[in-house]
């Protein structure tokens, strides 16, 4: 039976700064994992995940001919589950039972400023805008059922953003990173569908669990509690993912 190796790189935040500018200079680690390819699951995901300066590497490559040595985690599961597996694997021990890393214990060593803060949430703001314009305006059938799917946040930021004009804060321009991810959004959403797939997975499911528990903490540290529109959806959440869920699956599967 053939098999696909995985051969997957993270790179991990050194800087305390919420804002991510100092995301620079990372180590990585490699990790090989090698699972059984069958024609209802094929494999051929590239994901690039580059997040103001944050980098994951997934690069599925057919090593036909050789012989399996164990199927991937949450392979039978589909396309999401093995996602979820490996992004998991990155948190630390103390945070979730998959946990592979040792706590640093930067983020609780962060230094919250409106300043900052207004940063990532414009930065945030171009990577959603880039990616819903992406899925909106392209022919891509592959694309087609990602539309209106209830995570989109770009109205949702515009109206945070706003109501921090009104408060007399300055909102300030994207950052270089900010605007080197959402071209590089732009230019494989053509050229490689499955590597956009990806991050459109990352962002909107990163956002969902990890981004809302950063939001709560800034909003407890610097915004009197507040809680932004960019961490409210129309709905039940959970069910919203498990529709976006099912059809990133069949989009895999093709």
């Amino acid at each position: 039976m053939a098999t696909s190796r995985l051969n997957v790189s993270f790179r991990f935040p050194a800087s305390r700064r919420l804002d991510c500018e100092s995301y620079l200079s990372l180590r990585a680690k490699t990790v090989t994992i090698t699972y059984a390819r069958t024609i209802a699951a094929p494999r051929h995901h590239l994901i690039r995940r580059a997040n103001e300066d944050r980098t994951l590497v997934v690069n599925a490559v057919a090593a036909a001919g050789e012989k399996p040595k164990r199927r991937y985690p949450g392979e039978p599961k589909g396309f999401v589950e093995e996602m979820r597996f490996v992004v998991m694997k990155m948190h630390p021990k103390d945070q979730v039972k998959e946990g592979k890393n040792e706590s640093n214990g930067l983020v609780s060593t962060w230094n919250f400023t409106i300043e900052g803060y207004l940063k990532f949430l414009m930065d945030s703001k171009l990577v959603f805008e880039t990616l819903e314009w992406i899925i909106n305006e392209s022919t891509l059938q592959a694309y087609a059922g990602l539309k209106n799917t209830g995570l989109e946040r770009t109205e949702n930021l515009s109206r945070d953003l706003e109501w921090f004009k009104e408060q007399g804060y300055e909102i300030p321009e994207p950052m270089a990173s900010g605007k080197i991810y959402s071209q590089h959004l732009k230019n494989i959403a053509e050229k490689d569908p499955q590597a956009f797939i990806c991050h459109f997975y990352n962002i909107n499911f990163a956002h969902s669990a990890g981004g809302r528990m950063i939001g709560t903490k800034v909003a407890e540290k610097i915004l009197d509690n507040k809680e932004l529109e960019f961490y409210k959806w129309d709905g039940q959440l959970s069910e919203l993912l498990r529709n976006v869920s099912e059809e990133l699956n069949k989009v895999a599967e093709v």
